[in-house]
């Protein structure tokens, strides 16, 4: 009984955390399945926008202003590597690993801002500063439960971004995606789309990470360690179960958001089975795999083939 009281009392947190690390799996969706392009870059703009935000804040900027800044400062990391695949003729994993490994020291100078040297951990505290969101407050039925501001977070952000891909511009980067020499066929910059997808992807990364750092009190160099991991596996668990039902794709970024809150109720419900946190990664890691492994799975040995006229099959 008392397993399953804990296991109850740290639900709220998992959600809180499943619609932060939401908002990034969005970000992940745009560049693995719209553009169709491995960005590694996302391990290292979420702790830009920590980074960003925290000292913003510290240094007494609104912290609307500092998630705004903390957004922009992922989005011109998200173009860096769309330049170096682009422009540079870099392979797009390439890019966005080299990227990464430069917000690595970015990161610590700009934590470090002010004290003449890179930190590799900065808190700061929802007792002296005005945050949106704080772990603190995730069990209260109160206005400043994380959980409410979260979920018009990403309300907003699916909303924009149903928006945007409708527009001209946004059917543009769904062409590149698909057919790369069909779009510039049709006259799109495709080179454009892509740094243009890159950017959005990471600045939402970044305001994930500016929204992590203020729910969790600090904001640390390794918290975007594995990033990309916790983003695909949110993305395909919402597929897995929900690409029968979820066809919009509004729906479809919502099964992305969904799929990183289901996460980390597994994760929660995991530990509280006594699992260790070292094996948290290795455990992702399998999540991950199976997830990907049953859709070909599903496809190859439970699909019934299809019949043609004169009794030929398809597999």
């Amino acid at each position: 009984m008392e397993f399953f009281t804990s296991l109850l009392n740290s639900m709220p947190g998992a959600v809180a955390q499943g619609l932060i690390w939401g908002i990034m799996a969005i970000g992940v969706y745009i560049t693995y399945r719209v553009l169709d392009i491995a960005d590694l870059t996302v391990d290292g703009s979420l702790g830009t926008g920590g980074a960003v935000c925290v000292v913003l804040v510290l240094n007494g900027v609104p912290v609307g202003v500092a998630l705004l800044a903390a957004t922009l400062a992922g989005m011109l990391a998200g173009m860096v590597t769309g330049l170096f695949h682009t422009v540079c003729g870099i392979p797009a994993i390439l890019s966005g690993i080299l990227t990464q490994l430069a917000l690595y020291s970015i990161n610590l100078r700009i934590m470090g801002t002010g004290t003449g040297g890179g930190k590799a951990n900065l808190p700061i505290s929802v007792d002296k500063y005005n945050l949106l969101i704080s772990a603190r407050y995730v069990r209260e039925a109160a206005l400043n439960n994380p959980l409410l501001t979260l979920v018009i977070f990403c309300v907003i952000v699916i909303a924009v971004l149903y928006w945007f891909f409708g527009t001209e511009l946004g059917c543009s980067l769904r062409a590149t995606g698909a057919n790369q020499n069909m779009a510039r066929a049709q006259g799109i910059n495709t080179s454009f789309a892509k740094v243009l997808g890159l950017m959005i992807s990471n600045g939402l990364v970044a305001l994930s990470g500016g929204l992590l750092a203020q729910y969790q009190g600090f904001s640390d160099i390794n918290m975007g360690r594995g990033a990309i991991v916790i983003g695909l596996a949110a993305v395909i668990i919402g597929e897995v179960i929900f690409s029968k039902i979820f066809r919009n794709f509004a729906l479809k970024l919502t099964a992305a958001v969904i799929g990183a809150i289901i996460y980390y109720m597994v994760m929660t419900f995991v530990l509280r089975l006594g699992l260790s946190t070292d094996d948290l990664k290795l455990l992702t890691a399998l999540v991950v795999a199976i997830f990907l492994t049953v859709p070909y799975w599903k496809s190859r040995y439970f699909t019934k083939p299809s019949v043609k006229k004169g009794g030929k099959t398809n597999a």
